[in-house]
């Protein structure tokens, strides 16, 4: 058998979400797919050490360890960057890795506002020889696939109302001390919306569903949170925001209602992703708080009702696991990854469902900002 080839990656942030980047890595075997394998090469942080020793410990491919992400972007033993770090970060560093010739798989929102988004859109412009996605792993459940799959089928006939949201909760702790996702500065003024947005707009997105219009309801509940040191501070950015659009589904030319929520005080959830389609001849929903279970709803008469299938584990990309068993998000993050090396290996999705492109972060953006002047003003926002 001929050797794979194999892409170098080098991680900036060596937090969650980048262990969860190596975790991926580590066990590729997990995966069904003839392609390209990625490797660790690299690593950046600016100070946790226990972090990094984690990945020298757990990764004997890794050549250059640093606290300067300038180093690993002047490494030729370095192809990709995985980039996880705050969101006022994202514009100098996602630019100056384009300009490197690295390859990006970025995190959300793609920029701090609409104007950092901008900024880096038009370097990836100029690097057309170079794959650039923003990640987004909730669509890679085996559920959110057989929801995609029903909707491209069209047998939701004319579509009524599509609801998609993420209950993270992490903040219902009101002694929980701020960090920085609850400062504007650092996190951006979008709040809840910013970090978690993405995550309920990649599937709809990627549905051709755009909105055209927004009424932005947005709640700023714990007003102050302790720093951690001991004093209250003011906590200004959005908690929970629910966004009533507008959109045009391509399929049948019809209008209809996209409502998207992201919260981070919602009792009883922790970390629940969802998706709803309600259609004249069907509906379909899946959520991550029951993970093995997919809904559906044909509309036969005057009665109808849901019916649940217990789903197993099939994804985009087969792997080694039986139809008998669970996914979780783990797995689902190595879905991710695994679209991301498909791209890069023809450029062309084979079966994986693709990450969000650059694009789709723009419109996201656009979709935020107007969110925003909605709530100031009262009003609906065309977009």
């Amino acid at each position: 058998m001929a050797e794979r080839k194999k892409i170098r990656f080098g991680i900036i942030g060596l937090g969650l979400m980048g262990k969860e980047f190596g975790s991926a890595v580590a066990r590729w075997c997990h995966l069904l797919d003839d392609g390209v394998i990625p490797e660790i090469t690299g690593i950046c942080n600016e100070k946790n050490l226990s972090d990094r020793e984690w990945f020298t410990s757990n990764f004997p491919t890794i050549e250059v360890v640093t606290s300067d992400y300038h180093d690993l972007l002047a490494s030729d033993k370095i192809d990709a960057i995985y980039c996880a770090v705050p969101h006022h970060l994202h514009a100098q560093m996602y630019i100056d890795i384009l300009r490197a010739g690295k390859h990006l798989l970025g995190e959300k929102p793609f920029g701090i506002d609409l104007a950092a988004n901008v900024l880096i859109l038009e370097e990836i412009e100029k690097h057309p020889d170079l794959l650039v996605r923003c990640s987004s792993e909730f669509p890679y459940f085996p559920g959110a696939k057989r929801v995609i799959d029903w909707i491209k089928s069209g047998a939701y006939g004319q579509l009524m109302e599509v609801r998609s949201g993420f209950h993270h909760a992490s903040d219902m702790d009101l002694n929980k001390p701020i960090n920085w996702k609850r400062m504007i500065d650092i996190n951006g003024e979008y709040g809840c919306m910013g970090d978690l947005g993405l995550h309920t707009q990649h599937i709809p997105f990627r549905m051709g569903w755009k909105p055209k219009s927004v009424y932005a309801d947005l709640q700023n509940i714990a007003t102050t949170r302790p720093d951690g040191k001991g004093n209250i501070v003011a906590c200004e950015t959005w908690d929970n925001a629910v966004l009533t659009t507008r959109c045009d589904d391509p399929k049948t030319g019809k209008e209809f209602t996209l409502v998207l929520e992201t919260k981070r005080m919602a009792p009883g959830q922790t970390n629940t992703w969802f998706i709803e389609v309600y259609g004249t001849l069907g509906s379909v929903k899946f959520s991550t708080h029951d993970p093995k279970a997919f809904y559906i709803l044909e509309t036969t008469g005057k009665e109808q009702g849901w019916t649940r299938f217990d789903i197993g584990p099939k994804s985009f990309i087969p792997t080694i696991t039986g139809g008998i068993f669970e996914f979780g998000f783990s797995d689902a993050f190595q879905q991710m990854i695994g679209a991301f090396m498909q791209d890069l290996d023809s450029k062309e999705a084979k079966d994986a469902f693709r990450n969000l492109i650059p694009e789709e972060t723009h419109w996201s953006h656009l979709l935020l900002t107007a969110a925003l002047q909605s709530h100031k003003t009262g009003q609906k926002v065309i977009l």
